[in-house]
């Protein structure tokens, strides 16, 4: 049995949505209200780069250490995306006993993995307008315009669906999408 498989308890709300959705932000400004209460954790991943590379508060893994801590089922989910790998320790699970709800940025492609193996789940689907997230990933400098529409577009074409999703609109004020976020992931 996975280290997961079976678990009652807190909820696992998982954050997926297109580059450029603001999930990173909607975190941390959840992450630092919620705080107080005691009841939620936001996981911090494990990733195949550098601690000092930028971006998210990741813990940092060799590509060798990783392959062997997933072949050891350290994980309770983990990916491949943008050539690196990517890794939610299956720890979160005393968290999920404990009855905290534990919230984690994920990919799209682990969807449905977790729903099978790690029951009960919320999917928090953080999206914005198209011309929203085309000016936000234009402001990144990091792809073409032509890169940015292909994005997109597959963003669109992968959209999660089902009961236990939750869309969380941050294409307007941010108080607002934080206060949703809020609602998505407590509710």
């Amino acid at each position: 049995m996975d280290a997961a498989e079976g678990e009652t308890g807190g909820l696992l709300c998982l954050v997926v949505g297109p580059s450029g959705a603001g999930k990173d932000t909607l975190m941390e400004r959840a992450r630092a209200e919620l705080a107080p209460r005691g009841r939620h954790l936001f996981v911090r991943r494990v990733i195949t780069r550098p601690a000092d590379a930028g971006g998210e508060d990741h813990e940092p893994e060799t590509v060798a250490g990783f392959q062997a801590r997933a072949a050891a089922g350290d994980f309770l989910l983990h990916w491949q995306a943008h050539g690196l790998c990517y890794g939610i320790p299956a720890t979160v699970a005393a968290a999920r006993r404990d009855g905290l709800t534990v919230v984690a940025n994920v990919s799209r492609a682990v969807l449905d993995d977790a729903r099978r193996r790690a029951a009960p789940v919320r999917i928090v689907v953080v999206d914005a307008p198209d011309a929203v997230l085309a000016e936000r990933l234009a402001a990144r400098g990091r792809e073409t315009p032509e890169d940015i529409r292909r994005r997109l577009a597959r963003a669109r074409a992968e959209m999660p669906a089902g009961s236990d999703v939750v869309v969380v609109d941050n294409g307007g004020a941010l108080d607002d999408a934080v206060a949703a976020f809020i609602r998505a992931i407590d509710g």
